[in-house]
This record gives structure tokens, sequence and C-alpha cells, in this order.
């Protein structure tokens, strides 16, 4: 293959040398992790696994080709780790209070405005690695309800609610509009698998008052706004999925704990 591609061999006696570098370090990690997991298992230890990527960056069910080379949905956590399609207990799924994306692909509900950049800004929307900028939009009810059935998520952990304070009104996508090749438009509740489909669809809004008092810091739903809180139960109809803790802030404290993840 990379003769193909024009680029030199690989040099193997060079590659073995360095993993032999490495290798007293490297090797003590490597185990059968299945059996380690088992048996913490039926300890009845806690055991939490961690995803790494969005719901819709999987390579089967996200937007491809705007996606990455693997499964990132929660099932992957049973062959990845070996403990079986019954390894999962409760899915927490982490959603923002509003949409973002980094990079190329379709997002229906972007806003290229200036609520678009004060969502950025007043949200620190960029990469942690590459620092590059979030493209950021209103709620899409419509892709988060998807990546929750396909996860089988159990209840979501909504973030960046203070983001929204101050808005004269906040919108969520219920749905999108699909005007085909024979010219007829169509209502959609799920975002179709065409890339060009994909790129074609209209948000259908449903529109909210806002709220001019703060979110920050709140710990318990007294400390939230009236209309804050119309907004998330709001948000939890319309994903069929309840809200199991909500972040008012960047501080691990400044969270309202509705469900713990780890108590049945």
């Amino acid at each position: 293959m990379r003769t193909g591609f024009g680029q030199p061999p690989i040099d193997r006696a060079r590659l073995l040398a360095d993993l032999r570098e490495i290798a007293d370090f490297v090797l003590p990690y490597a185990q059968p992790v299945w059996r380690t997991l088992n048996e913490a298992r039926k300890a009845g230890k806690r055991i939490l696994f961690e995803g790494a990527q969005g719901v819709l960056l999987d390579v089967d069910h996200g937007t491809y080709p705007f996606v990455t080379s693997s499964n990132t949905v929660s099932g992957t956590a049973a062959s990845g780790s070996g403990l079986g399609p019954s390894a999962a207990g409760f899915v927490l799924g982490i959603v923002k209070a509003y949409t973002t994306r980094v990079g190329s692909g379709p997002f229906p509900t972007e806003l290229e405005d200036d609520i678009g950049q004060k969502l950025g800004e007043r949200g620190h929307e960029f990469g942690t690695v590459t620092g590059r900028k979030r493209r950021c939009g209103w709620f899409d009810a419509v892709l988060t309800r998807q990546s929750c059935a396909i996860s089988g998520v159990t209840g979501i952990a909504l973030t960046k609610v203070d983001v929204l304070d101050g808005f004269e009104t906040v919108k969520i996508c219920t749905g999108y509009k699909l005007t085909g090749k024979d010219g007829v438009t169509r209502d959609l509740d799920y975002f179709p698998s065409h890339s060009a489909d994909q790129a074609a669809v209209v948000p259908v809004y449903e529109e909210m008052p806002g709220w001019s008092e703060t979110t920050a810091g709140a710990r318990s739903w007294a400390q939230l706004p009236a209309q804050a809180i119309k907004y998330i139960q709001r948000v939890q109809e319309l994903i069929e999925t309840p809200v199991a803790l909500v972040s008012t802030s960047p501080e691990r404290e400044d969270t309202i704990l509705v469900r713990d993840p780890f108590v049945d």
C-alpha cells in the first residue's frame, strides 16, 4: 500500500528496535481485559465506559462521510470490552442545551449570524485539542432523539444551560422539511441517511420565551428560572428521553442531579 502511494517501505529492523525499547513499560498492561472486567462485575464493582465521540460520528449511523473510522454508539462498549451486550446498565447521553459541530458536515440548525456567534463565545466553543471554532445552532431535538434511540440512552446530561441565559426567545428544532426531486416538500421526523438529503433539509422550529435571570451555578430546580425549567421539560419531551442531570456551569459542583446513573 505504501508503495502504491509513493511512500518508502517500513524499516522492519527499526520498528522492532523501537518496540523493544517500550516493551518493558507496555507489556505489564497487556492483560485479558474481558477477564478483569468480568471479575469486577461479579464483585459488584462500578464500571464506567466512556465514549470519546458523538453518535453522529459513527461510521455506520453517523453523517457519512463526515464521520470517524469506527463505531461510536454505546453498543460498542460490549464488543470493545468483551463483556457482551448486557455490559451496559445505565446509558448516559451527554447533550448540550444547544447544538454544535466541529468541521464540515450537515448541520440543519446552524446559525451563521449574531446568535450563533454569541452561543460560540459564551459557550467557549473551541476544539479542546485543535482549537478549531465549533459551529453553533439551536437545539436539534430530531438529531438528539435519533441519537438517543440508536445508543439506547437511558437519560441525558443536559449541559451548558447557562449559555442560553438572556435570550429573549429560544428555539428548538422539532422536525425538517425536505423537497424531493419531484418538487414535493415532505415533513420528516428523522434525519435522512443520504448525504444530499442531509444537506437539503430545512429545520422546523418551535419557539419558546427565554429567560433574563441567570442559571449559572444553579444546583437545584428551585434556583432555575421558570422558563428555563419549561425549556428543559420540553427538551426531554421531544427527545423522548428523561433528563438525568443538568449542568449550569463548567464547575463540577454546579449540577442538578435528577437521577444517579450508578443507582438502580
